[in-house]
């Protein structure tokens, strides 16, 4: 295997770059397997109501979302667990092939059930792909080269962000929606084999005494379980809030060893990072899944122009996300948090007003604007603040805690606002859903103050 001192360049050698001749190839693949990844996860935002409307599938419209970030949550812990033990090749490959598999499954799909049964497939693909990926990175790049590839990782969700929505919905219009899902999958193909050059001799790259993680593996099971669940049991008569109560609490105490001690309290300092990251991240995805669906069933606009108002929010988002970036320390992380949050809330309640009060879509795709623009402010803070109140013994699980907040706060968000959805059918189901989101925006531009912290350099480390 290659080792990282033998990166290093030679007196007088030029320094290595991502795109130079050692490197082209396994750049330009991992980043179009991360830009692949992303694509589908916006285009399927897109089409998903024309899905529904084809397979009769509204009852389950929530879970084909919520379902592949439960599952995420299972690969993540999977893939990151195995690349330890016997190195990132073989998680790399075993994810990549779900990953197919679920697009394979979701793209021939007769029937909704079965469409969410690749969701799930695909879930569990994409999650284990990204860690695998970054084990990649690890093996593969010398660490001065390790924020350009990531800057490239970066770049590949913001491409699809741009023109996912809007090739999706031109797809679905001149051909079907299936071919949003069966595309992919000779990219995703193409892709891997850009890679494959690079892993040989990394196969049994990694130390085989560490132990499988059994227990946050069966943890992150159940919280995936739970959050199934109560896509699936608060409609069932008599019992349905019942049991969809005892889901929420079983996924509440699941996710607990998931994440640092204090999380779900709310503890000052990194625990209150994750925790407002997540709920955040659960108030923005909540709502933007339901705003294609709104467009297109409420104001009746083309798949095409219904998904416009995410490529707006994304180039908020991105934006927001550049400025902080060249502000750095001259913008404090509290502060970009907090107003990020506010943001986001601001964005929601006008989406709210839209739906209750029937304003022009054109409202939609600006409060969408001012909330994308919150998340791309403080997402890459909270980004920056979870790795400075890190140590090298502990940034894994943290970083981990942190994609786990990220995924698992947008799956139940998903899975209450299903079922509200469902219960407000015969009323109006979208107030319903975007008040739900409004209130969990509210929750998060509350906890943001206790991010602060005394940890010393992690302001320093969000320049």
């Amino acid at each position: 295997m290659t080792t990282e001192t033998e990166h290093v360049p030679k007196s007088g050698a030029a320094a290595p770059r991502i795109m130079s001749s050692d490197y082209l190839w396994i750049t330009i693949g991992a980043c179009a397997l991360v830009f692949l990844g992303a694509f589908e996860s916006l285009a399927v935002t897109t089409v998903m109501p024309t899905v529904s409307a084809d397979l009769g599938g509204e009852r389950l419209y929530a879970l084909a979302f919520a379902g592949p970030l439960a599952t995420g949550v299972i690969g993540m812990v999977i893939a990151g667990n195995w690349a330890d033990r016997r190195g990132p090749v073989a998680p790399l490959y075993t994810a990549v092939a779900m990953f197919i598999v679920g697009l394979l499954i979701a793209g021939l799909a007769p029937s909704m059930e079965i469409l969410v049964a690749g969701r799930f497939a695909q879930g569990l693909g994409s999650g284990g792909l990204m860690v695998a990926l970054y084990v990649v990175v690890a093996r593969v790049y010398p660490q001065e080269l390790h924020p350009a590839i990531f800057a490239g990782f970066a770049a590949a969700w913001v491409i699809p962000s741009l023109i996912g929505p809007t090739v999706a919905g031109a797809v679905t219009e001149l051909w079907s929606w299936h071919w949003v899902f069966l595309g992919v999958v000779i990219l995703v193909l193409v892709a891997l084999l850009m890679v494959i050059p690079a892993l040989r001799g990394l196969s049994n790259d990694g130390d085989a005494t560490t132990p499988w993680a059994f227990g946050r593996l069966g943890w992150s099971v159940l919280a995936a379980v739970a959050v199934l669940a109560l896509n699936l049991v608060g409609d069932i008569p008599g019992i349905g809030a019942v049991l969809a109560f005892l889901a929420v609490i079983v996924a509440l105490v699941a996710v607990r060893p998931l994440v640092p001690r204090g999380t779900l309290r709310a503890r000052r300092g990194l625990p209150a990072v994750i925790l407002v990251r997540g709920v955040a991240a659960a108030a923005f995805f909540g709502a933007q899944v339901y705003l294609p669906y709104l467009l297109t069933d409420r104001y009746e606009l083309s798949p095409t122009l219904a998904g416009l108002s995410l490529t707006g929010g994304a180039l908020a988002w991105s934006l927001a996300a550049t400025v902080q970036g060249r502000m750095g320390v001259r913008l404090s992380s509290v502060t970009a948090v907090q107003v990020g949050t506010i943001l986001v809330l601001v964005g929601i309640v006008l989406t709210v007003a839209t739906a209750g009060f029937g304003w022009d879509a054109l409202i939609v795709a600006i409060a969408w604007g001012i909330a994308g623009m919150g998340m791309g402010l403080m997402s890459p803070r909270t980004s920056a603040l979870t790795l400075a109140m890190s140590t090298p013994e502990n940034q894994g699980f943290n970083s981990g805690a942190m994609t786990v907040a990220d995924s698992f706060g947008s799956a139940m968000a998903l899975a209450i606002t299903g079922t509200l959805f469902t219960a407000l059918a015969a009323a109006d189901p979208f107030l319903g859903v975007f008040v739900l989101a409004a209130v969990v925006a509210f929750a998060a531009a509350v906890l943001a103050p206790r991010i602060r912290t005394d940890v010393a350099g992690a302001e320093a480390a969000t320049a």
